[in-house]
């Protein structure tokens, strides 16, 4: 009430929301003061000690009375004083009875809350807003949808959603995990409202919130199919499960293969040695060797140009046909065809082909061609839409690709002709990461119009000058590169640095989290395919690093609890040496390695 008041005093009359975890009677308080209260079914009546217990049905539904019981008054408050509500289950903090039968899943999730849904409407209380957070896109993703499917299918109707990828990390990383999370639920038609949690200052979130929003104004529909998209009766993929499409192998495109990433460099004008740096190899000129990053591209697209140097051993080059044909190396040049230029050419590689599908543009029939690339074991189809809707209009490709049978290796092209750098990032997440999240995709290639270039650059000078630049003074092709390995890590589809789970400052923070995490970071970023979770508090502590492999929650002011997955291994560990405690648990742990 204090602060409420102090509020109002000094002319700030924005609603207020009182997010509550462990303490139902502190709810019960604060639904008389605030506009809404947040409880986390996980842990707000249930506990959560991560044991396994048997639940008989009858012991079950004892569980669901004794929540009944707790949780009834709330409502009874908020309908009362007019509060709103949010039951916002969280994936790392389910109860250990829902663990008990549902296990870590998105069903484990959608139960949880939908328990405490149901009470709510018995009470006939409906002001409520639902949340499935996780880390995890994936989850994230599915739980939401699982969440909106249960709601129709018991109740014929859908509550708002605030959507949120928690404990997302920082800089780039935090941010592409964010989109691609939230921005796959906004080009789905879900979400009322969104939450982006970076380990940042929280002035840095709004923008990247607004990003995410403004692709949608001016009257866009996420929820009608383009014209000219044929409609879908049902679809030939579960959005619920993730499963990879099944394709064949083309060289190290295909298959069993992670996605390969391709490197638009068709807008340097003379490409050299040192553009290669910029994605991935860089080059020793004493020595006249390259080395290879573990974020190296596998292709390059350099439009008309062959190259005058030697090219790194595992790197090849995408060309126009005119200029393949001119090429001496048929083993590291392949040419790009459009659909018609292929089946129409008489003269193709024999070992790959790149052939591109604009996805429904302009009226032209984008099936005419499917049949005559079906299968044929030298082309991978690269797949773009100039439409509006583009990522609708790709997936609907794929749903037609899966219903006819065609396994050919996919490239997703996504093209951005936005200004700025965050906004570049926002669009690329969003659209090609709710792809790579259905399972679609093997390889990734990120273009922008040449206009949209030339801003980028401009764009990166007013960063400077700001002295807000997440991406470290990065070239354009560094930061095409990176993103692109930056969204198939956020959807799990191909691992290539560590990967930090951190949450966003808030109050309860028992350590300087940016600081800390930076610390981390510097002396494990080298550590491929590690997940780390530096958490601020016992709340956000374990149970919020979900799938972590290794933990550092702040338990006391100065101490410090590291974790190996969900086992505590040391307790109230001084802040000033737990960093180096870390890092010898990972030495224990056999998951460290010098770096090289």
């Amino acid at each position: 009430m204090h602060i409420r008041n102090e509020l109002g005093k000094r002319g700030y009359h924005t609603p207020l929301v009182a997010d509550i975890h462990f303490t139902p009677n502190a709810a019960e308080i604060a639904a008389r003061i605030v506009e809404k209260v947040r409880v986390n079914p996980g842990n707000y009546v249930d506990k959560k000690k991560f044991e396994l217990i048997e639940y008989t049905d009858a012991d079950y539904a004892e569980e669901i009375d004794r929540i009944r019981e707790r949780f009834t008054p709330l409502i009874k408050i908020c309908k009362q004083y007019g509060t709103a509500m949010r039951i916002g289950t969280n994936h790392g903090s389910l109860s250990d009875r829902i663990m008990s039968r549902y296990g870590d899943t998105p069903m484990g999730m959608v139960e949880s809350a939908m328990e405490f849904l149901r009470i709510a409407r018995n009470e006939s209380y409906h002001n409520i807003v639902l949340s499935m957070k996780s880390s995890n896109p994936q989850v994230m993703v599915q739980a939401y949808r699982l969440l909106v499917k249960t709601m129709f299918d018991e109740f014929a109707e859908c509550y708002p959603l605030h959507l949120g990828v928690t404990e997302a990390g920082d800089g780039e990383d935090g941010r592409i995990k964010s989109a691609v999370g939230i921005g796959t639920l906004l080009e789905d038609g879900l979400g009322d409202t969104i939450r982006v949690s970076l380990t940042e200052d929280p002035e840095l979130e709004i923008p990247v919130c607004k990003d995410l929003v403004k692709r949608y104004s001016g009257g866009r529909s996420t929820v009608d199919s383009p014209q000219n998209v044929p409609a879908v009766d049902k679809l030939s993929y579960d959005p619920f499960n993730y499963q990879r499409r099944e394709s064949f192998e083309i060289g190290n495109i295909g298959g069993k293969h992670v996605p390969v990433v391709v490197a638009d460099l068709s807008k340097i004008e003379k490409i050299s040695h040192k553009h290669l740096q910029g994605v991935g190899y860089p080059y020793d000129e004493v020595t006249d060797k390259w080395n290879i990053s573990d974020a190296a591209a596998d292709y390059i697209f350099t439009s008309n140009q062959l190259l005058n140097f030697a090219l790194p051993g595992t790197l090849k080059v995408i060309v126009y046909p005119e200029t393949w044909a001119r090429a001496e190396d048929k083993t590291k040049y392949f040419p790009i065809f459009q659909d018609s230029g292929y089946v129409e050419s008489q003269v193709k590689s024999d070992q790959l082909n790149f052939v591109m599908i604009d996805c429904f543009n302009d009226g032209a029939d984008s099936f005419a061609y499917l049949d005559q690339l079906k299968n044929d074991p030298t082309v991978v189809i690269c797949l773009s839409s100039t439409n509006k809707n583009a990522m609708q209009s790709v997936r609907r490709m794929y749903v037609e690709l899966l219903n006819r049978g065609i396994k050919n290796p996919v490239i997703n092209i996504t093209d951005s002709n936005w200004q700025t750098a965050d906004e570049h990032l926002i669009h690329y997440a969003t659209e090609t990461g709710a792809l790579f999240l259905e399972g679609m995709g093997d390889g990734i290639c990120l273009g922008m119009t040449r206009i949209s270039y030339e801003l980028l650059a401009i764009s990166y000078e007013q960063m400077n000058a700001s002295g807000r630049n997440y991406t470290n003074n990065l070239t354009i092709e560094q930061f095409i590169n990176n993103t692109s390995f930056g969204i198939l890590q956020a959807t799990r589809t191909r691992i290539s640095k560590t990967e930090y789970i951190s949450c966003p400052s808030c109050g309860r923070t028992l350590f300087d989290l940016q600081e800390t995490t930076a610390k981390i970071r510097s002396r494990t970023n080298h550590l491929k395919g590690v997940k780390i979770a530096i958490m601020g508090c016992i709340v956000n502590g374990p149970g919020e690093m979900a799938d972590a492999d290794f933990g550092y929650v702040g338990s006391g002011p100065g101490k410090i609890t590291l974790y190996r997955g969900k086992e505590i291994v040391k307790r109230n560990v001084n802040s000033e040496v737990a960093v180096d405690e870390l890092i010898g648990l990972l030495k224990e742990s056999e998951a460290w390695i010098e770096p090289g």
